[in-house]
C-alpha cells in the first residue's frame, strides 16, 4: 500500500479537508454574498454615527431617546441573530456537500483515504472559520460605530457575550443545515422555509412548539436590556417563556453535536450519484 493510500486518522483527515476547503470558501461567491449581508448593518451603524455626531438622537421610542447600548442590542438581536446568522447557516451549511456534487468533485474527496464523516467535519470547521472571519469583525465595527468611546468600558462585556453568542448560533445553524444538506435533494429551499417559515411561525405559537426551534434558545441568551416601551417591547413579549441560560446553552451544544453526528452517519451510508 502506498503512503497516500494508507488510511488517515479521523482528525487528521478532517484537518486536511479543512485546509483544502477554507481557501475555497474564502474566495467563493458565497463569501461575497456574506460580505454584502453583514455590510448592511455596518452601513446602518455608520449612518447612525453620523446622525449622532450631528447632535440628533438616532432612535427615539415614545419620545424618549434610546441609548447607544440599547441600539446596538437591537441591531444584534433583530439583524444578526434573527436574520444574518440563520441565513449564513442555510447558505453555507446546505452547500458543504452540495457544491462538491454540483462541481462533480465529491467522488475525488470520497476516494481519498479519509472517512466520509471526516470530510464533512473538515468542511464544517472551514465554514465556522470562514463565517467567523467575516461576521465577527463586522459586529465589532458596528459596536465601535454605535457605542460612544466613554461607554465602551461599561458595555464591553456585552460585546464579548455577543461574539460568543454569534459563534454559537453559527455553529448550531450550520450543524442543522449540514444535516439537511446530507439528507435532502433541495436543501437550500428546505432551509429557507425553516428559518423564514417554521421558526417565525413556531415562535409566536403558544405552548411547547417554540422549543423545537434554535431561535428560542438563542434568544434566551441575549444579554441586552431592551427599552420597556414600543415595538421592541412588543417583540420581546413573544419570548416571555424562556429557559435559563444554562438550559439554553446545553440544548444548543447538544443539538449541534447531534446534528453533526447524524449528518456524519448519513454521509457514511448514502450513495451519491453524480448527474452527467
Amino acid at each position: 500500500m502506498s503512503r497516500d493510500a494508507r488510511p488517515t486518522s479521523f482528525m487528521n483527515g478532517a484537518w486536511r479537508v479543512f485546509e483544502l476547503s477554507l481557501g475555497e470558501m474564502l474566495w467563493s461567491r458565497r463569501t461575497i454574498f456574506m460580505a454584502i449581508v453583514v455590510g448592511a448593518p455596518v452601513i446602518v451603524a455608520l449612518a447612525a454615527r453620523i446622525v449622532q455626531a450631528a447632535g440628533i438622537a438616532p432612535l427615539r421610542l415614545n419620545g424618549a431617546r434610546v441609548d447607544a447600548s440599547a441600539i446596538f442590542g437591537m441591531m444584534m438581536w433583530l439583524l444578526f441573530l434573527r436574520i444574518i446568522v440563520p441565513v449564513l447557516g442555510v447558505f453555507y451549511g446546505t452547500s458543504l456537500l452540495a457544491d462538491e456534487i454540483e462541481d462533480k468533485t465529491l467522488t475525488y474527496l470520497f476516494t481519498r483515504p479519509v472517512r466520509r464523516s471526516a470530510v464533512l467535519l473538515g468542511k464544517y470547521i472551514a465554514y465556522l472559520v470562514c463565517t467567523g472571519l467575516v461576521v465577527l469583525p463586522a459586529v465589532m465595527l458596528v459596536y465601535f460605530l454605535i457605542v460612544p468611546f466613554g461607554e465602551i468600558a461599561a458595555s464591553f462585556r456585552q460585546l464579548v457575550t455577543d461574539l460568543g453568542l454569534l459563534a454559537l448560533g453559527l455553529a448550531a445553524y450550520g450543524g442543522l443545515f449540514a444535516l439537511v444538506g446530507s439528507v435532502m435533494k433541495r436543501p437550500l429551499v428546505v432551509g429557507l422555509v425553516f428559518i423564514f417559515g417554521w421558526e417565525q411561525f413556531a415562535l409566536v405559537m403558544p405552548g411547547y412548539v417554540r422549543r423545537f426551534t434554535l431561535a428560542y434558545y438563542i434568544q434566551s441568551l441575549v444579554p441586552h436590556a431592551m427599552p420597556s416601551d414600543g415595538v421592541v417591547s412588543a417583540l420581546q413579549s413573544l419570548f416571555v417563556d424562556t429557559p435559563s441560560a444554562w438550559v439554553s446553552l446545553s440544548c444548543l451544544v447538544a443539538a449541534t453535536a447531534m446534528f453533526l453526528v447524524l449528518a456524519g452517519r448519513v454521509v457514511e451510508r448514502r450513495e451519491y450519484v453524480l448527474e452527467q
